[in-house]
This record gives C-alpha cells, sequence and structure tokens, in this order.
C-alpha cells in the first residue's frame, strides 16, 4: 500500500515537473479542461504499476479547477492471490490500490474477470461514459464493450503505431536495438492495435535504458499526450483527426517467454546480448551458463562445475577496455577475463566482449561482478558450451 499511497500525495499535490515541461504539461490540462457544462465522464481501464501512473495523472487534471471531465470509474484486472494454500489472499493490482486510495467510490472500482461479462458490461452502459481510456489493461474488449463509450475508447501504446503491435512492444523494440521508439494514443478497434492513431510522440531509448524504465517514461508521456488531446475527445473533433494506420507497416511484439531468456555467448555480438538483458529486465530475465575450474586447471571444456548465473545489468565494452587476452580467449576457450577493478568481461563469438555489471548465482541476492569474483578465490570461468546453454533453456521452459 505504500507505493500506492506515494501515488496518491504526488496525484493530490500535482508532481513537480522540470521547468522545460511545465508549459506543455499546463496547456495539456488546459486543453482538457476547456470545455463548459456538464462534466464528460472518462472510464479508466489499467492493471499495472505503469497504468497507476497513467490514472494518477488523469487524476489529478480531472481535479483541476474547471476541469471539464471526471474519472467516473475505474476498471482493473481482479487482484493476484498470494500465498500459499488456503491462506492466499487475492492482492489488489496497483490501479485498484491508487483508486480506493484516491477516493473512487467502491461501486465504481470494477474487477471483472472479463470484459465480456455481463453484469460488468450492464455496469457500464448503466454508467452512460463518454470515453473510456486504456492502459496496459490486459483484457481484450469485445464489440459490446466497444460500443458504449460515446466517445469511443483511446489507449496509450508504448510503441510507434503500427510498428510493434501486441503484448511487449518496448521489450521487443529493446531486443531488435531499435535506436527510436515512442508512444501512442490510438482508438481501439477489434484488430489488436490496429485503430486509427490520435496522437503519436518519438523517443530515443538510451543506450544502458531498460524495459521496466523506459515503460515507465513512455507510459507517463502517453498521458501528457493523451491529457492534451482531450478537447478534440470532448468536442467531437478528435474522430476525423486519426488517422488510420499503414497495415503494410506494422509489425507485431509477442509476449516474452522464458525460453527466450538464455543468452548465446557464442553466436551473438555484445551489442545484441546487451539489447537482450535491457529487453527481459523484470521478467522473465536472462541468464547464461558458465563452467568453473581450479585455478590454472581446464579449459573450459564441460567438465568444470556447472553454474548458471542471471545476468541482471550489463553493457557493451569499448574496444580499448577488454583485457588484451579477450579475443584470444574468445577464440580458444570462451574464457571469462578480468580487468582492473575486477571488471569482468565475457568474450562474444558474435564480436566484442559484454562487461557484467551486476549477476545474481541462485538462491542468492543480486551482486557485483567485483563480488561474484572475491568468492572465486582464484578459480577460472568459461562461457559453457552452446549444447549446455540449449539444454538450459529447454529445462527453464518445462519449469
Amino acid at each position: 500500500m505504500a507505493l500506492a499511497s506515494r501515488q496518491l500525495q504526488r496525484c493530490l499535490r500535482g508532481r513537480p515537473f522540470a521547468p522545460a515541461r511545465a508549459a506543455a504539461d499546463a496547456a495539456a490540462r488546459r486543453a482538457a479542461c476547456a470545455a463548459a457544462g456538464p462534466k464528460q465522464r472518462l472510464v479508466f481501464l489499467g492493471t499495472p504499476e505503469v497504468a497507476a501512473t497513467v490514472l494518477q495523472e488523469l487524476l489529478s487534471a480531472s481535479r483541476d479547477a474547471g476541469s471539464a471531465f471526471e474519472v467516473a470509474a475505474v476498471v482493473a484486472q481482479p487482484g493476484k492471490p498470494k500465498g500459499r494454500g488456503n491462506k492466499a489472499v487475492p492482492v489488489p493490482s496497483p490501479v485498484e490500490q491508487l483508486a480506493r486510495e484516491a477516493g473512487v467510490p467502491d461501486d465504481r472500482i470494477w474487477c471483472p474477470k472479463s470484459a465480456r461479462d455481463p453484469a460488468f458490461l450492464e455496469a457500464l452502459a448503466s454508467l452512460a461514459p463518454d470515453l473510456c481510456v486504456t492502459a496496459a489493461y490486459g483484457n481484450m474488449l469485445p464489440a459490446a464493450f466497444l460500443s458504449i463509450p460515446r466517445r469511443g475508447t483511446l489507449n496509450i501504446h508504448p510503441s510507434l503505431l503500427p510498428r510493434y503491435r501486441g503484448a511487449a512492444p518496448v521489450q521487443r523494440a529493446l531486443q531488435d536495438g531499435a535506436p527510436e521508439t515512442g508512444v501512442s494514443v490510438a482508438f481501439t478497434v477489434l484488430a489488436c492495435d490496429a485503430g486509427p492513431v490520435l496522437a503519436q510522440e518519438r523517443v530515443a531509448p538510451g543506450p544502458n535504458e531498460a524495459a521496466p524504465e523506459l515503460l515507465d517514461r513512455l507510459f507517463r508521456l502517453g498521458a501528457r499526450l493523451l491529457l492534451s488531446r482531450l478537447g478534440d475527445v470532448w468536442s467531437g473533433a478528435a474522430e476525423g483527426a486519426a488517422a488510420p494506420q499503414d497495415e503494410a507497416a506494422a509489425t507485431h511484439a509477442p509476449k516474452l517467454s522464458k525460453e527466450e531468456a538464455a543468452m548465446d555467448f557464442e553466436a551473438r555480438s555484445a551489442q545484441q546480448l546487451h539489447d537482450q538483458v535491457r529487453a527481459f529486465a523484470g521478467w522473465p530475465g536472462t541468464f547464461a551458463d558458465f563452467l568453473i575450474e581450479p585455478a590454472g586447471g581446464g579449459a573450459g571444456g564441460g567438465g568444470g562445475e556447472r553454474l548458471q548465473l542471471k545476468i541482471l545489468a550489463t553493457r557493451v565494452a569499448g574496444a580499448d577496455e577488454a583485457p588484451a587476452d579477450a579475443a584470444a580467449a574468445a577464440a580458444a576457450a570462451r574464457r571469462v577475463a578480468w580487468g582492473p577493478g575486477r571488471r569482468m568481461f565475457v568474450p562474444c563469438g558474435g564480436g566484442g566482449a559484454l562487461e557484467v555489471l551486476q549477476l545474481q548465482q541462485p538462491a542468492k541476492k543480486a551482486m557485483a561482478a567485483r563480488d561474484f569474483f572475491n568468492g572465486l578465490k582464484g578459480r577460472q570461468v568459461f562461457v559453457a558450451p552452446a549444447a549446455a546453454v540449449a539444454a538450459a533453456a529447454s529445462a527453464g521452459a518445462s519449469r
């Protein structure tokens, strides 16, 4: 609940903005609040933390003096059970937590198992919303739902549609090493993420920015982008202003799987592996198999102690950073090289060396690479052969 409480405090007092962004945010709020007369009814649908960030922005804007809209109801996925056996109790999602602490009436917080639920659809229809807004809701919306809001349903999608439609747009963009991504505000249709686009903004991911940080940044930006266009929504101009998507340019972003979490140091480059770590940060994470050999013995041929490490943070080493023997190690026996300050460099068959900054051993806490080095007590580390990596990936997928 502490996290939701912090969000609520920011919502009620207004989040501090950088000076360069304050004017744009103020303009967005004025646009959202421009209409006169009865307040427009907005229903918000979302579930995880990034969606709570959007809800926070909408609640704050709706409470500005002269606001043209109200958040009339909040919809989230049901809470997930936490605990074991009969003691497991459902834990509300971040969106549900924030809605309750922000004072949304209990009978206006809905958590249906499916958006097709007849009782839910009846309650939504009786509310007669002017607009529904979705952000990482995680539930497909049927035609019966889409026909209810008078001005339609708008979705905040963290990609430059029509690229990266689907469940994991940010993760797939990072995995691909895309130099540019962004956020779109688009009308929802029955086809996944295929509706007309009302607004977009482009963003260049940072070279070491991971999926959780980029997701948060894009949804914050998407909330402000939505607020800047609400005036057009209330006037009815938004439907005519939204641009159809180019189906020929559409790409898809399927959800991540555990099978993709294994790192292949033999086939991939340092940049590709770094992008994989950034993309899979959070869930499911990335792991790599290594062989631990006694000091001065073994050659990484498969006879050493096998150790699977979860790789949490990396960077691509510059050409002059990795120790001089890194290239030779890659060609000879895939030996991990250690640089000044006990920095960990893993040679990559596809080119370059990957510096591992943070890792986690089984049943242990995350640690810096230098702490891992200290625990080796002089033993050598080799990248496990590709066959062992493939077997480990298969075993991990079956768990």
